[in-house]
């Protein structure tokens, strides 16, 4: 089982409107810097990472924060 959970986490892609998610993220959670929050296209591991980091928190815990705050 943790197998798939790290295969669905490297398979995790950014949906909808990144600058409007992070924005939400960076009121969530204001200890957030610019830094923290910025997207390469096809880097969105290195973002989970960055934020997992700063938050203190486990990858799959951002991703599904991320995924809450998702527009389809």
């Amino acid at each position: 089982m943790e197998t798939k959970t790290k295969k669905s986490a490297m398979d995790f892609k950014i949906k909808g409107n990144w600058e409007t998610q992070a924005k939400a993220l960076k009121k969530k959670f204001p200890e957030l810097g610019e830094s923290d929050l910025k997207l390469e296209k096809g880097k969105e591991m290195e973002l989970v990472s960055r934020l997992a980091k700063s938050l203190n928190k486990k990858t799959e815990e951002v991703i599904n924060i991320i995924k809450k705050g998702q527009i389809e």
